[in-house]
C-alpha cells in the first residue's frame, strides 16, 4: 500500500480501505431493515450455492444420531476429571447424571458443532427481525479474494482485478464489497454506465447503505440523466433520512424541472430538521407561492416572522408582506410593517423595500402621502436591490392606474439605475403616451433604441408618434432599412430577420408611402410580402392534419414512460412528467401495441405538413389591415398593374370570406369588375362582372359593363352563355339579357334568331327606341338573305320599327343617322342621302354617359373631348360616298372638308 502515490492513488487507497471497511462491517448495513422500497424489488442470490448446502445438510443428518453419543461420552468424562473430589452424602448423584443447567449447556455447544442453534423461550417480548451478524457472512475465501482485489485497485492493475472480482460476484452474489469495487474500477477507467451498473448492483444489495446511493448522483449528472438522478436522491434520502445535504440537492432537481409543488415538500422536510435555516425557509415560501399555494407560503414565514422579537430577517419579512400583498390581506401586511416599526424603533427606519411595502398598502387603500415622502425623503444607492424595488413601485402605481406616480418612480430610476436596458425608459415614454402627453414620450423612445434596436414595437410606435407631430421624414428614416451595405449583410439566414424585414415595420412604411402619395414606393415596400403573404396562407390552408398520428408522434410521447437505457441493468425508472404527458404516453403505448399486431405502419411528411410563417401576420385576421388591402388594389389599377391587382383581389376573397366585412368584399369586387371593364383582357375578371349584374340585374349601365367586357372576350367563352340562358330563365321580365343574346346572334350572322329574341324584348318594352331600332336592323339583315321568299315586306316592317324608333328619340341626330344607314345598306341612296343631310342639319348637345354602378359614388369628372357625341362626321363621311359614286364628286369634296378637316 505503501507504493501507491499521488492524488489517483490515494483515491484509490480510501476506496480500497472503504472496501476492506465493508468486508469487515458488511453485514452490519444489511441487518438494520427488512423491508425494500416500494418502486423496486431486486434480489440476488446464487441457486447453485444453495442447492450444495441443502444437499450437504441432507448427508449429514444420518450422521449426527451417531456422533452425537461419543461426543457427549467425551464431554462428561472431561468433566469428571475436571471435578475435584468431594465428600460423599447421601443423596450422591450416579456417575454420568448431569444437572438440568449442564444439560443444556452441553446441548447447545453440541449443536453449535452441528451448526445448529437452539431457541429459546424468553419471557421478554420477541423482536422482530434478525440477529445482528448472522446474514451473509462470507467464507474467508471471499475475504481473501476481496484483500487481493482491493491489492490490484490501490496499484491500479484493473485488468488483473476485475477477473478476481468477477469470481466473488459468483460465490457470493450478494456481497456488496465486489459490486462497488468493479463501480470504482470502471470509474478509474471511465466507463460511466459500466460503473453505474455495478454502483447500483451495489446499493440494491445494500439499500439502507446511503453512501452507495450518494456515489451514484454526480454519476448520474454527469450523465445528465435527471431520472435516475433523482430516484438516486430519493434511495438516499430513505436510507440516511436526516441528511440535509440530499434533500438539498433533489429539492434542486424539482426545481429545475420546474416541478415546484415537490421541491417545496422537500425543503419543509429540510425545515422540520433544521427550523433555524431561514433560506430554505424562504426558498421553500418562494416555491408554494410559484406553485400558487400562497396560504402554505405564508404560514411557513409567519412561523418565523412570529417567533422573532430580535435579529429578524428583512427579507423574510419583505417576502411575507409581498405574499399578503398577493393575497389582498393588506391589514395583515401593515401590521406586519408596525411590528417592524416597534422592533426597530423611532430612531432607526425600516429598510427600503420594507417602506416600499408599506407605500403600496396605504395607496391601495387610497392614502398617496405616502408616496409623495418616499419620492422626497428616501436616497436610494446605485445598487440592483433598490433599482428593484423602484421598478416593483412603479409597476404598481402603473397597474393601478396612477401614472404620474409612475412615471415619477421611472424617472428615478432612469437616472439613478446602473444597468439601465433601455425597459424603464419604454416604460417612462408608454406612461406619457396615457397621459397624453406624447411630445415628452419622444425622446424616452429614442433612447430606448440605444439599447433595444431590434425592436419592433418600439420603432412602429414612435413612428407613429412622429408621424402625429408631422415628423413624417423622420418616420420613414425611422422605419427605413440602413443604407450601409454592411449592416445589411451583417445578419445570416440562421439568425432571426433583421427588423427592417418585419412585418409590421414594412405596413407601418407603406401606409406612410400611401398618404404620402408616393404610390410606387408603396408597392416596393408592400406589395410582395402581401403577395407572398397570400401564397403562404392559402398553402397553409391545404395543410389538413392527420385523423391519425403517426407512430414517429407516438414513439416521442412513449419515451415519457421511461429512457430507454441500452447499456444498463436496470429499466422503467419512473418518468418525470405531468399527469397529462403520462395520460397521453401511455395512450401513445396502447396504440403502438394494437397497430405492431396488425402491422399498420402510418408515415407522413413532416415537411409538407408544416404550416409556414406568413411575412405579414394577421393580414386577414386584423382588420386594421384590410384597408391597407384594399389601398394596394386601387393603386396596382391606377398603375394598369392588372393582372397583378387581380391576383391579390382572388386570393384575398378566397382566404379571407370569414374575416372580411360585406362592405370590404364589396368594394375588391366592384374593384375587381371596373379592372375586368378596363383591362387587356377581362376573362380573369369576368366573375366580378358578374357578380355586379347579379347585385343590380335591372341596371342597364351594369348591363353595358357587362357587354363590353363579354364582347372583348374571344368567341366560345361558354360561361358568359351558359348565365345568359340562367338569368333569362330565372328572370323572365329582365329585358337586357334578352337584348345581349340578340347581339349575340347578330354577331355570328343568325339574325332570325336575333330577330326572335329583339321582338321578345319589344313585347315587354315596345317604347324602348334601342329595341324598335335593333328589331329594324334585325329584319334589314334578314332581308338581305338569301333564303328570304318576301323580302320588300319584311324591308318596309324593319322601316315601320325604324320610323317609330325616329319617332321615340324625338328626331335626334343619331336616329336619322341610323335611318340613313339603313337606306344605304340596301341600296336606295336618295333616300339615304336625304336622311344624312338631315343629319348634318342637326346639332346634338353633348350628354354625360352613365356611370356603372361601382361607380355612382365616384367624384371624377370624365376627361372627354366636346362633341363625342355629335356624329355628323360619320354622316358627311357615308354622304360623300354616295355624292362621289353618283359623279358628284365636286359636293363630295365640300363635304369633307366642312365636316371632315381637322
Amino acid at each position: 500500500m505503501s507504493a501507491v502515490t499521488g492524488d489517483g492513488g490515494g483515491q484509490r487507497a480510501s476506496v480500497a480501505e472503504e472496501a476492506g471497511d465493508r468486508g469487515r462491517d458488511g453485514e452490519e448495513h444489511d441487518e438494520e431493515f427488512e423491508d425494500e422500497d416500494e418502486e423496486d424489488g431486486y434480489e440476488f442470490g446464487d441457486a447453485e450455492e444453495a442447492m450444495q448446502c441443502v444437499e450437504m445438510a441432507e448427508r449429514s443428518a444420518a450422521a449426527r444420531a451417531q456422533d452425537y453419543e461419543a461426543l457427549a461420552a467425551r464431554k462428561r468424562k472431561a468433566l469428571a476429571e475436571e471435578l475435584p473430589p468431594r465428600e460423599e452424602c447421601s443423596k450422591r448423584p450416579r456417575q454420568y447424571e448431569l444437572s438440568e443447567a449442564e444439560a443444556a449447556t452441553i446441548f447447545d455447544q453440541l449443536m453449535e458443532g452441528f451448526g445448529l442453534r437452539r431457541k429459546r423461550k424468553s419471557k421478554d417480548t420477541k423482536k422482530r427481525g434478525r440477529k445482528k451478524g448472522t446474514k451473509n457472512k462470507c467464507n474467508p475465501e471471499v475475504i481473501k479474494k476481496l484483500g487481493d482485489a482491493t491489492l490490484l485497485f490501490a496499484d491500479s492493475k484493473f485488468k488483473e482485478a476485475i477477473p478476481i472480482l468477477h469470481e466473488i460476484v459468483r460465490i457470493a452474489p450478494n456481497f456488496s464489497n465486489s459490486y462497488y469495487l468493479l463501480g470504482s474500477i470502471y470509474i478509474e477507467t471511465g466507463e460511466v454506465d459500466k460503473a453505474i451498473n455495478f454502483l447500483m448492483l451495489a446499493a440494491y444489495v445494500s439499500p439502507k447503505d446511503a453512501s452507495l446511493w450518494k456515489k451514484l448522483i454526480p454519476l448520474a449528472l454527469r450523465k445528465k440523466d435527471a431520472s435516475l438522478a433523482r430516484h438516486c436522491y430519493l434511495k438516499a434520502m430513505r436510507a440516511d433520512p436526516e441528511d440535509v445535504g440530499l434533500k438539498y440537492g433533489c429539492a434542486n432537481i424539482y426545481r429545475e424541472l420546474h416541478d415546484y409543488q415537490k421541491a417545496a415538500e422537500i425543503y419543509e422536510q429540510i425545515i422540520r430538521i433544521d427550523p433555524a435555516n431561514v433560506f430554505v425557509r424562504k426558498v421553500a415560501a418562494q416555491m408554494y407561492r410559484d406553485c400558487g399555494q400562497i396560504d402554505k407560503a405564508i404560514n411557513l414565514l409567519e412561523d418565523y416572522v412570529n417567533t422573532r422579537t430580535t435579529n429578524i430577517d428583512w427579507s423574510v419579512l419583505d417576502l411575507l408582506i409581498s405574499l399578503y400583498l398577493r393575497n389582498n390581506a393588506l391589514s395583515e401586511a401593515l401590521k406586519q410593517i408596525e411590528k417592524a416599526h416597534l422592533l426597530l424603533g423611532s430612531q432607526h427606519e425600516l429598510p427600503v423595500q420594507l417602506q416600499a411595502k408599506e407605500v403600496i398598502c396605504h395607496a391601495y387603500l387610497g392614502d398617496m402621502k405616502h408616496a409623495e415622502v418616499f419620492l422626497q425623503a428616501v436616497h436610494l444607492e446605485p445598487s440592483e436591490d433598490d433599482t428593484d424595488v423602484i421598478k416593483e413601485l412603479a409597476s404598481t402605481f402603473e397597474n393601478m392606474g396612477q401614472y404620474e406616480y409612475a412615471v415619477k418612480f421611472y424617472l428615478k430610476i432612469e437616472n439613478d439605475a446602473v444597468r439601465n436596458d433601455g425597459s424603464s425608459n419604454v416604460k417612462i415614454a408608454q406612461c406619457y403616451m396615457v397621459l397624453g402627453e406624447k411630445r415628452k414620450a419622444i425622446p424616452y423612445f429614442y433612447k430606448a433604441l440605444q439599447s433595444m434596436k431590434d425592436n419592433i414595437d418600439i420603432r412602429v410606435t414612435l413612428s407613429s408618434l412622429l408621424i402625429d407631430e408631422g415628423k413624417t421624414d423622420e418616420a420613414v428614416t425611422l422605419l427605413s432599412p440602413p443604407k450601409s451595405p454592411e449592416l445589411q449583410s451583417t445578419y445570416t439566414p440562421d439568425q432571426q430577420k433583421p427588423w427592417w424585414c418585419d412585418g409590421k415595420v414594412k405596413i407601418q412604411l407603406a401606409k406612410i408611402y400611401y398618404n404620402k402619395g408616393r404610390l410606387e414606393d408603396f408597392l416596393d415596400t408592400i406589395f410582395l410580402p402581401i403577395l407572398k403573404t397570400l401564397d403562404v396562407e392559402y398553402a397553409n390552408r391545404k395543410v389538413r392534419p392527420m385523423k391519425k398520428l403517426p407512430n414517429t408522434v407516438l414513439h416521442e410521447r412513449v419515451k415519457v414512460l421511461g429512457e430507454q437505457r441500452p447499456d444498463s441493468v436496470f429499466q422503467g425508472l419512473r418518468p418525470i412528467a405531468s399527469p397529462v404527458e403520462l395520460q397521453k404516453a401511455n395512450r401513445a403505448k396502447k396504440i403502438i401495441e394494437k397497430r405492431a399486431a396488425s402491422n399498420v405502419e402510418l408515415k407522413t411528411d413532416d415537411s409538407r405538413r408544416a404550416k409556414q410563417a406568413p411575412p405579414v401576420p394577421g393580414l386577414l385576421t386584423n382588420t386594421e389591415n384590410h384597408q391597407l388591402v384594399l389601398n394596394l388594389c386601387r393603386t396596382l389599377a391606377l398603375l394598369q398593374r392588372y393582372s397583378e391587382a387581380l391576383q391579390i383581389i382572388n386570393r384575398t376573397l378566397k382566404l379571407g370570406n370569414d374575416a372580411l366585412s360585406d362592405d370590404n368584399k364589396e368594394k375588391l369586387r366592384s374593384l375587381g369588375a371596373q379592372i375586368a371593364y378596363r383591362a387587356p383582357d377581362p376573362s380573369h375578371g369576368f366573375k366580378y362582372v358578374r357578380y355586379v349584374v347579379q347585385q343590380h340585374p335591372y341596371s342597364v349601365s351594369a348591363w353595358n359593363s357587362y357587354y363590353k367586357v363579354t364582347s372583348r372576350i374571344e368567341d366560345g367563352f361558354s360561361h358568359h352563355f351558359k348565365y345568359i340562358l340562367r338569368t333569362r330563365e330565372e328572370k323572365t321580365d329582365c329585358v337586357p339579357p334578352i337584348i345581349i343574346s340578340g347581339h349575340r346572334f347578330t354577331a355570328i350572322s343568325q339574325h332570325q334568331s336575333a330577330a326572335r329574341d329583339y321582338l321578345e324584348a319589344y313585347k315587354l318594352e315596345p317604347e324602348n327606341p334601342l329595341i324598335n331600332l335593333c328589331v329594324g336592323t334585325a329584319l334589314i339583315n334578314l332581308a338581305l338573305g338569301f333564303r328570304l321568299q318576301n323580302k320588300n315586306q319584311c324591308i318596309v316592317q324593319a322601316f315601320a320599327f325604324l320610323y317609330r324608333y325616329l319617332r321615340l328619340c324625338g328626331n335626334s341626330q343619331e336616329a336619322f343617322y341610323n335611318i340613313a344607314r339603313a337606306y344605304h345598306h340596301i341600296g336606295l341612296n336618295t333616300l339615304a342621302a336625304i336622311y344624312y343631310e338631315k343629319a348634318l342639319a342637326t346639332e346634338e348637345k353633348d350628354h354625360p354617359i352613365p356611370k356603372l354602378p361601382y361607380e355612382a359614388d365616384s367624384c371624377a369628372q370624365q376627361d372627354l373631348r366636346p362633341g363625342y357625341c355629335d356624329v355628323r362626321r360619320e354622316a358627311a363621311f357615308n354622304l360623300h360616298l354616295i355624292y362621289k359614286k353618283s359623279g358628284a364628286t365636286d359636293l363630295a369634296r365640300r363635304i369633307l372638308k366642312t365636316y371632315c378637316s381637322v
